[in-house]
C-alpha cells in the first residue's frame, strides 16, 4: 500500500506538508524527529489527512497534483 499524507505543524498551524510513504506511521515519526530537512524547523507535526493507493504511480501522481496551485486549492477546500 502507498500513502499520500498531509501533516500540519502544531507550533505553526498554517504550515502544511504533503508527502508520500509506504509506512505512514514511521514517516510521521521521522518528521517529528527532524529527519526531514523540509519539515525540521516546523516540528512537531500531526497527521491531518491521508489516503491509500494500491498503485504507486497513481499515488505519486496525486502527490504531485496536491503540490500544484490547483491541488493546494483542492486540498484546502476538500481535504482539510
Amino acid at each position: 500500500m502507498y500513502f499520500i499524507y498531509i501533516i500540519q505543524s502544531l507550533n505553526f498551524p498554517k504550515q502544511l506538508y504533503t508527502g508520500f510513504s509506504e509506512n505512514i506511521e514511521g514517516r510521521l515519526e521521522d518528521h517529528n524527529q527532524g529527519k526531514s530537512y523540509h519539515t525540521n524547523k516546523f516540528k512537531p507535526w500531526k497527521l491531518v489527512y491521508y489516503c491509500t493507493f494500491v498503485d504507486k504511480k497513481k499515488a505519486l501522481d496525486f502527490e504531485k497534483y496536491l503540490k500544484t496551485a490547483s491541488g493546494i486549492a483542492f486540498r484546502n477546500k476538500r481535504l482539510i
